[in-house]
């Protein structure tokens, strides 16, 4: 019989994370970058203090190193025994970040922690803070950092539990945003399992991949990098006495990383284009919910200022001013702009262009077909690079960013192609 209770999955800690390339942003940016995912832990204890859970599952990469720094363990620790004051039990297993082979410090583990094995799948189970039996907890860590075999495969439910939660940290369907370990299907996880909720580490991006039985990433903790945008946290899932699932993301960043377009049409000086991002920068520390930001801006569209942004110290003078004007007050929340992307274009008629009886004309035409049909395009455009793929970093980030890829070539190679014939584009003198 179940009984309704409630647990957080979270993932992919990576306390102790490095913050490279940021030797010029203000110690203030340097140092919550360096403490946001121990601020994002203790977020986390908060958390689930609030929330009442009954215990939590932790799907892996607690740590960012195999040879963890003491700090971070004593500081998880810590965030661990005020769990402990809670009743919260806590269920861990290590992934390829922090496998069991690294460097560990002689810590003892306060009694509410289990943190499973490397030699084969174990299960404990979890109970509520009441004392009823909820869920069996089965999962196997990384003994060393390259496991490469189905860890899925070695999982079997005990049928005598209510319930089972299984923890994994590993590649599902073969996500090229990640190394492939502990890669398996999601097939392996629905099929004949008897599983109700695989909570999964490994991938730094949320998503639910299937339901009923659940299969779930949690995403990370603490966005780390570029590549990392948005609201990081965990779920909280609430299991009802009929064996429902209620999923409830709860950010716990510290710092949120952030990509925000802007259109340059109709802004005529660089001194209003100016005034526009700074009105921007403090609208977006409003809706941040009290989280500070590291925001990169990509200029877009056309207008008379895009002759200027094709010149690197124009750029460079916008991005230091709006650097140099942000408020860094101790203790509130701030918006460091770290970069400027320029993706923008001369003013031009398309219109006219398309009707025009000219060399231009006809590559305008020839441009809209290929957008209207997108398969013929996309189909162009994987051949066109296919020796490219073999290449390791090129072929991951092809992978990664194949969605949007096809479709910003074919917009920067008109707009590039257009503005070099009417003699605006970026290689003019």
């Amino acid at each position: 019989m179940t009984v309704p209770f409630r647990f957080i999955h979270a993932a992919d800690l990576h306390l102790d994370s490095p913050f490279r390339g940021l030797a010029k942003a203000p110690e203030r940016v340097r140092d919550a970058l360096t403490d946001s995912t121990f601020a994002a832990l203790r977020h986390l204890t908060q958390t689930a203090v609030r929330e009442q859970v009954d215990f939590i599952v932790l799907a892996g990469d607690l740590f960012d190193e195999a040879d963890r720094s003491l700090r971070a363990q004593l500081m998880l620790v810590r965030e661990w025994e005020k769990l402990e004051e809670h009743g919260i039990a806590v269920f861990v297993i290590h992934g390829n970040h922090d496998p069991l082979n690294g460097a560990r410090a002689a810590l003892t583990l306060p009694q509410n922690v289990h943190v499973f094995g490397a030699d084969q799948m174990e299960y404990r189970p979890a109970y509520r803070r009441s004392g009823e039996l909820a869920a069996f907890v089965y999962g196997v860590s990384y003994g060393t950092r390259a496991v490469t075999e189905n860890l899925a495969a070695g999982y079997r439910i005990q049928p005598e539990a209510p319930f089972h939660i299984g923890l994994l940290h590993g590649n599902v369907d073969g996500d090229g945003t990640h190394d492939p370990y502990a890669p398996c299907t999601l097939e392996d996880l629905t099929g004949n399992k008897g599983f109700d909720y695989w909570a999964l580490g490994h991938i730094h991006h949320r998503k639910v991949l299937h339901q009923y039985p659940h299969v779930v990433y949690a995403g990370n903790t603490q966005g780390r990098n570029p590549r990392e945008t948005g609201a990081k946290g965990c779920y909280v899932v609430d299991v009802t006495a009929a064996r429902s699932i209620q999923l409830t993301f709860v950010p716990l960043d510290e710092v949120r990383w952030l990509d925000n377009a802007f259109r340059i049409d109709d802004i005529y000086s660089e001194q209003e284009l100016l005034q526009q991002l700074f009105g921007l920068v403090e609208q977006l520390t409003l809706e941040a919910d009290g989280r500070s930001l590291m925001l990169r801006l990509y200029l877009s569209g056309r207008g008379p200022l895009h002759n200027k942004l094709t010149e690197s110290a124009v750029v460079r003078t916008l991005l230091e001013q709006l650097q140099e004007g942000q408020r860094l007050t101790s203790g509130e929340p701030w918006v460091f702009v770290y970069d400027i992307a320029v993706n923008t274009g001369a003013e031009l008629n398309w219109n006219e262009l398309e009707a025009e009886d000219s060399f231009a004309g006809e590559l305008c035409r020839l441009s809209a077909r290929l957008a209207e049909d997108e398969s013929e395009w996309r189909d162009f455009a994987k051949d066109a690079v296919s020796p490219l793929t073999h290449h390791a970093k090129l072929g991951r980030l092809m992978r990664n960013n194949w969605d949007e890829l096809p479709d910003r070539w074919l917009k920067q190679a008109r707009e590039l192609t257009l503005g070099l014939i009417h003699g605006t584009g970026r290689d003019e003198p």
